[in-house]
């Protein structure tokens, strides 16, 4: 995939961003210096990009979270260190946004420098199998009040349709449609087809844009 200097993920609460975020960020690092991956969700007291910290200091990968991650203290706060993702276009920079429109507030203090750069992407990460996106209509009216608390705009949807450990490659395909009918009614294009890893080889061929990911471990 080609990455802009930013590349933020946003959607619905368990659409998948976070996952999507970490195998991003992995990819970028085999292709630029510089990788940072942050998590602004501030609403979310556990924040599970911490999973993967000793696969990103492996890569290289530079951290931004907030001082509270995975603790049990809830104090929304957005840390100083993330304005870096602005202040320094040395970075190459992937974004968990927060879940809904709760989460992109916190991105909507870092928007107007990131519209006045406009080296970004951002993607609204859809997933067919949740309870309030289980069309293409409510997916839209989700992305509008993204939009709307992060002052920003979408450029592209990343299908990641998926039933957790039980997705199977129909699943998948079956979430085609819907992905297509999201992407035709925002006016945008459909990225990304976003699988695990093991289902990826039935999809070759089949799926336009497939992206195999990794899943994070899940702590014990």
């Amino acid at each position: 995939m080609n990455y802009k200097r930013i590349t933020l993920l946003c959607g619905h609460y368990g659409s998948g961003k976070t996952n999507i975020a970490v195998n991003m960020a992995l990819e970028l690092a085999g292709q630029k210096d510089n990788v940072v991956v942050a998590d602004l969700d501030i609403v979310n007291p556990y924040f599970r990009t911490m999973d993967s910290k000793e696969e990103f200091e492996k890569a290289g990968i530079r951290m931004i979270v907030s001082p509270y991650a995975n603790s049990n203290l809830d104090i929304p706060a957005l840390p100083q260190e993330m304005y870096a993702i602005v202040d320094d276009r040395t970075l190459n920079c992937v974004i968990d946004v927060g879940g809904d429109d709760r989460g992109a507030y916190a991105l909507g203090r870092l928007s107007p420098a990131i519209r006045e750069e406009d080296n970004y992407d951002m993607f609204l990460v859809v997933n067919r199998f949740r309870p309030l996106t289980p069309d293409a209509v409510s997916t839209i009216e989700v992305m509008r009040e993204i939009e709307g608390a992060a002052s920003l705009k979408f450029t592209g949807i990343i299908n990641n349709s998926n039933l957790g450990a039980e997705t199977q490659p129909e699943d998948v395909i079956a979430s085609a449609e819907y992905a297509e009918e999201v992407a035709r009614l925002s006016g945008l294009p459909l990225v990304l087809t976003s699988c695990e890893k093991s289902v990826a080889p039935a999809l070759e061929g089949k799926v336009p844009g497939l992206f195999p990911m990794k899943l994070q471990k899940r702590p014990v």
